[in-house]
Formats: structure tokens, C-alpha cells, sequence
């Protein structure tokens, strides 16, 4: 009998487990505690659930949870982890330090469908999706403090997004991981009946991956401009009633005579002045034998400040992991599905 996986599933989820098995349900908050709180790859690990139970549960439950096997540390102290799924799908995670934010970017797929250009991910192609279980498991998996979680590593969230709202909801619940909302974000190219969902089914932030104001010039480096133009995500965030303060955020990865003229920057100024959505600025990084180049810091700074003076929050995020090919648009597994 195959076994099904602790992590991965919500309470519902065990609750309705221990029922078939003639088990008191009281017992759900406990296991999914040592699951999502203290990372138990044995149930012999548990000390407060009776022996009987654990034996019964055993027999049709595993943790799920797994261990890297590899890593590779950067000299600004980040560090790439590189997982495998039981059926061999590789894919990345990177654990990124900075002061007292401990920030891990996780990966929802192995490989991504999307096809943008500048990205090693898309063009490493699509090996399959993950579970929520193995997303989760990124997080907990880790021999770090973690802070911050964010869903912008391999994979776009937006293909997988059952698996997405499900992680999201065991990160941010109490019988979870208990981050709170805001320290949970997820990245998307702005898949719109995605975003409908994650503004509906969960309270974590949304970045929108947008690197052009122009819907032309998006569509040559985001092919899924074609299917859902970015205006309809800006359309959904600018409409929601956000009382509760969730961030929006527009991320503009900034190449050299490409995105950063005066022209992409007067646009950019005049979709986003008057709303609340944040604008982060990020240095392109060449993948394979591309000729592009990240904009030079002069101009980053200027587009955060014209941006600023606007009445738009911006920051320029510098690069972390390039030289383990961890930075933004570089994850690209080792290991591909056998």
C-alpha cells in the first residue's frame, strides 16, 4: 500500500485521515506540528503522541520531508541547496542572509513553461510540477533560520497554482509554519486567473514580474504577455481593497538599451503614480552566450529616484549568489529528472 505524505497536507487533510483510521483527531495539531515545526523525517521522533498511534499511523503515513543533496555557498554568504523529488525532479532553492532577514527562495516546478528570455530557468525547459509537500519542504528542510519566504526561484507559481495556494496556507496557518502573511511572497509573470486566485485564497504579497511597460516589447521577453497582458494583474491589485496592507510590487530586471530609457521610465511612471504598488529595480545577469547587459548603477539609481519623487516606492535590490549562479533568472538544476 503506497503511503501517503504527512507534509504537504493541512489539517483537514489529517483530520480526515486519523477519522478513517479509528484515530482521535486530537492528534492532528500534534503531528503537524513536529512535521512543520520541528522538520521529522521519523515518526519515532515524536514524544507526546502514544506509541500506538504512531505505529498505526506509520503504516499509511511518511513525513515526506527531505534533506538537499547538494549546496554551494556564495562569498556574500548565500547559499543554492539543490532537492530531488522521489521521482527524480531536481530543482533549486537558495538561502539569502541579509542583517537580520534570513530570506529563502524557493522553487515551484522543475523548470518553468514560460519561455522568458532572460531567465536560465525557462530555457533549462519544464521537468514538472511540484507538490505543495516539496515546496514546503524547501523551507523546512533547511539548517538555517528562515524569515522570510519567497516563491521566485524555478518555476512559474501561476502553472501550479493549486499546489501554490495549498503551500501558502500551510506556511502562513498557525497549525503550520506560522510565518505571517506578509512574510510570504509570491512571484508571478501575472498568469490572470492565477493572481484572481491568490487575491481570493490567500493573504500572501504578490510581486508581478513585469521588465517592460510596453506590452510589444513584453511579449519578446515574456512570451505569456501574448495570453495575459500585464495590465490585467496591475488591474486586479489596483482594484483590491487592501485594508489589510498586503504589497504588491512590480519587479524590472534592468538591461542595458533595452528597458532603461527615459521613454520605459515616464511609463512606468505613469501606470504605477497614484496606487501602492512598490517598484524593485534588479541588475540583469547573462545567461549562457548572451551578449545583454545589466544596466549600469547610475542608471538603476536614477530610475529608483525619478520613481521615488513620484509619489512610487522603489529600491534597487543588488545581486546575491551570482557566482553560484544563484541570482535572480540563473537557477537552472544540475540534475534532471532520470
Amino acid at each position: 500500500m503506497e503511503r501517503k505524505t504527512a507534509a504537504g497536507s493541512d489539517l483537514s487533510d489529517i483530520e480526515t485521515l486519523l477519522a478513517s483510521l479509528g484515530i482521535d483527531k486530537r492528534y492532528s495539531r500534534r503531528l503537524l506540528y513536529w512535521i512543520y515545526r520541528r522538520g521529522i523525517r521519523s515518526f519515532a521522533q515524536i514524544n507526546d503522541i502514544p506509541k500506538r498511534v504512531l505505529t498505526i499511523l506509520s503504516e499509511h503515513l511518511e513525513t515526506g520531508l527531505s534533506a538537499p543533496v547538494a549546496s554551494e555557498a556564495s562569498v556574500d554568504g548565500s547559499v543554492k541547496y539543490l532537492f530531488t523529488t522521489s521521482i527524480g525532479l531536481a530543482h533549486e532553492t537558495v538561502w539569502l542572509p541579509d542583517g537580520k532577514r534570513r530570506t529563502v527562495c524557493v522553487s515551484v516546478q522543475s523548470g518553468c513553461r514560460m519561455g522568458c528570455r532572460f531567465c536560465a530557468t525557462g530555457r533549462y525547459g519544464w521537468g514538472g510540477d511540484l507538490t505543495a509537500g516539496e515546496i514546503v519542504n524547501q523551507v523546512i528542510s533547511l539548517p538555517h533560520e528562515v524569515t522570510h519566504i519567497v516563491m521566485m526561484g524555478m518555476g512559474e507559481p501561476g502553472d501550479n497554482i493549486d499546489a501554490v495556494i495549498k503551500a501558502c496556507r500551510i506556511l502562513t496557518a498557525e497549525w503550520g509554519l506560522a510565518a505571517g502573511r506578509s512574510r510570504v511572497t509570491v512571484s508571478t509573470v501575472g498568469v490572470t486567473p492565477s493572481v484572481k486566485r491568490l487575491l481570493g485564497e490567500t493573504e500572501c504579497n504578490i510581486t508581478l514580474s513585469l521588465h517592460s511597460p510596453f506590452p510589444g516589447e513584453r511579449r519578446q521577453v515574456i512570451p505569456a504577455e501574448a495570453r495575459w497582458p500585464f495590465t490585467e494583474t496591475l488591474d486586479l491589485f489596483r482594484n483590491y481593497d487592501n485594508r489589510r496592507k498586503r504589497r504588491f510590487t512590480v519587479a524590472y530586471v534592468m538591461i542595458r538599451g533595452k528597458n532603461d530609457s527615459d521613454r520605459h521610465l515616464e511609463e512606468l511612471k505613469r501606470l504605477l503614480t497614484g496606487t501602492d504598488i512598490r517598484v524593485n529595480l534588479l541588475p540583469y545577469h547573462p545567461v549562457g552566450k548572451d551578449d545583454a547587459t545589466g544596466s549600469d548603477d547610475s542608471v538603476m539609481n536614477r530610475f529608483k529616484h525619478e520613481l521615488v519623487i513620484s509619489g512610487i516606492s522603489a529600491s534597487v535590490r543588488r545581486s546575491r549568489g551570482e557566482d553560484i549562479a544563484a541570482a535572480c533568472g540563473m537557477l537552472a538544476a544540475k540534475t534532471r529528472e532520470k
